[in-house]
């Protein structure tokens, strides 16, 4: 069974992300370009946009390529 993904702020995952060792590469007007520095072609875009929740089917799919499980994820809140 897969674990509900929470509804976040895109800045909370950008966060989240860069406790999981990620830095933010670039910034191209409100989304964030994150990349893996111990594997640079592992990266993900996060939409940061003020006041605004990420849609969970967004957010999955970027822990999907940030290769972290859903419970691994939470657990970087």
């Amino acid at each position: 069974m897969t674990s509900r993904v929470p509804a976040l702020k895109g800045d909370e995952v950008v966060r989240a992300l860069r406790k999981a060792g990620f830095e933010v590469t670039r910034v191209r007007g409100s989304h964030h370009i994150l990349c893996d520095p111990r594997n640079p072609a592992r990266r993900t875009v996060v939409p940061v946009h003020a006041g605004k929740d990420v849609k969970r089917g967004l957010l999955r799919k970027i822990i999907d390529d940030a290769g972290l499980s859903v419970e691994e994820f939470v657990k970087l809140l």
